[in-house]
């Protein structure tokens, strides 16, 4: 595993738990308005002149703190590029630890394994934007199919799962996210899910070490209008939160 940095504490990553958070370095998305730039490539994290977090200290850490923490956070970059998260994940459960997943869903036959070897208890995946709109979110062309895979992977898995969406001018509008809702409302519906029980959350943008500098100075939505889009998507997701608002 290539980690890349550790928060010792959180309370409010995993849903009920007291935790930890480890990053893992590389992503495949070049989302413009990620906040983990750092993250995205080895070369941004050499640029950023953090030293990698060695495994075995990861686990030391773990070992000592095992009986203070209910879980560990795996996000990134995007951990289902690392070859060796599931082995990772199963370390960790060995220690009696929960095992949450931040994904962005690119790589759903990393997930199967996972849910097949029963190494995770929570898995969050970003959804970035309406298919269509995709390309713009993620600054790549990416075959959709496996997003929507995942998603129903997600949903089957018996796992407790949240999806989420952050909101960001010059991304998101009401049509598209409109578009959204209706895209999801689909495949939960295909998946004999009721929508009442479909986990949603948007977060709110923060103009803060983006991979793109440009949206370094965007003005995030302000409270009035993400309350506006939270509305609309509440009316189909009943549990959908909103984040970020002070």
């Amino acid at each position: 595993m290539l980690l890349g940095g550790l928060q010792k504490t959180t309370v409010i990553d995993f849903p009920g738990k007291v935790a930890c958070t480890v990053f893992t370095v590389s992503c495949n998305f070049r989302c413009p308005f990620c906040h983990n730039k750092d993250l995205v490539t080895s070369k941004l994290f050499a640029q950023a002149k953090t030293s990698p977090l060695k495994e075995e200290d990861f686990f030391s850490f773990l070992e000592k703190r095992k009986r203070i923490l209910d879980g560990v956070c795996i996000t990134g970059g995007e951990p289902t590029l690392q070859p060796d998260l599931l082995p990772f994940c199963l370390k960790i459960k060995k220690l009696g630890l929960g095992v949450k997943l931040d994904s962005n869903g690119s790589n759903p036959w990393v997930l199967q394994k996972l849910f097949k070897q029963k190494a995770v208890d929570f898995v969050a995946m970003d959804i970035k934007t309406s298919f269509s709109d995709y390309k713009k979110a993620i600054g790549i062309k990416f075959p959709i199919a496996r997003i929507k895979e995942s998603i129903n992977l997600i949903l089957t898995s018996g796992v407790d799962f949240e999806f989420r969406t952050t909101l960001v001018p010059g991304i998101h509008t009401f049509l598209n996210i409109k578009q959204l809702v209706w895209d999801l409302k689909k495949i939960v519906r295909e998946n004999k899910i009721e929508v009442k029980d479909f986990n949603y959350a948007l977060q709110l943008f923060r103009p803060q070490n983006c991979l793109d500098a440009s949206f370094l100075n965007k003005e995030p939505f302000s409270e009035i209008e993400a309350e506006k889009i939270f509305d609309q998507v509440k009316k189909v997701f009943p549990k959908t939160v909103l984040k970020g608002v002070d």
